[in-house]
């Protein structure tokens, strides 16, 4: 089963990217661009919902099929 999870990426000022999720609790990663960030992210993301499921906790984010994340950009 998959999951989706909202991530949000920010740039720092030292160049580097930082991804947080409002979600997942305690998913912080790190990198140097965006996509080793979010490849970062996903592993993290997989061992925080591992050491869920080995404390018997249950995952209440929506499987990958039950969502649509869509980007709009309006011209201000």
């Amino acid at each position: 089963m998959e999951l989706a999870i909202r991530v949000q990426v920010e740039e720092l000022p030292e160049g580097l990217f930082l991804a947080t999720s409002d979600e997942l609790q305690g998913l912080i990663a790190q990198g140097r661009t965006v996509a080793e960030t979010l490849e970062i992210a996903r592993d993290v993301a997989r061992k925080l919902l591992e050491a869920r499921r080995e404390r018997g906790g249950t995952s209440q984010l929506p499987s990958s099929s039950e969502r649509r994340d869509y980007t709009i950009v309006v011209a201000a």
